[in-house]
């Protein structure tokens, strides 16, 4: 059963709520990378990196693959439709204050 836009927001927002979790998903905005790269990077054990990916991983906003020469290692990378769904969330909502600003000042102002 697919999310809900606004389940798919609650979740991105959430798994976005932490500061190494953004770092993380900036790092990825780059390009693809293993999970020991993001590690080194962030300054981050394995375990901590593990359970930072695993929560962008549950959220949607990366996946994860394995190259064919080793499936031991794993390659992360961002997904674009959690996103999607946040800017158009934003976008609306940056409308509605638009409009609840131009009707405001049009008040104020006595042009009601």
């Amino acid at each position: 059963m697919a999310m809900s836009a606004v389940a798919l927001i609650d979740t991105t927002l959430a798994a976005l709520a932490d500061p190494y979790r953004r770092r993380t998903v900036d790092l990825l905005a780059r390009g693809p990378r293993q999970a020991g790269e993001l590690a080194r990077e962030l300054g981050l054990s394995a375990p901590t990196m593990s359970r930072h990916l695993r929560t962008l991983r549950e959220s949607g906003l990366v996946e994860e693959s394995h190259p064919p020469f080793d499936a031991r290692v794993r390659i992360y990378a961002l997904r674009s439709e959690p996103m999607v769904h946040l800017l158009r969330w934003l976008e609306e909502s940056e409308r509605l204050w638009s409009e609840q600003l131009l009707a405001f000042k049009a008040h104020v102002e006595g042009r009601e």
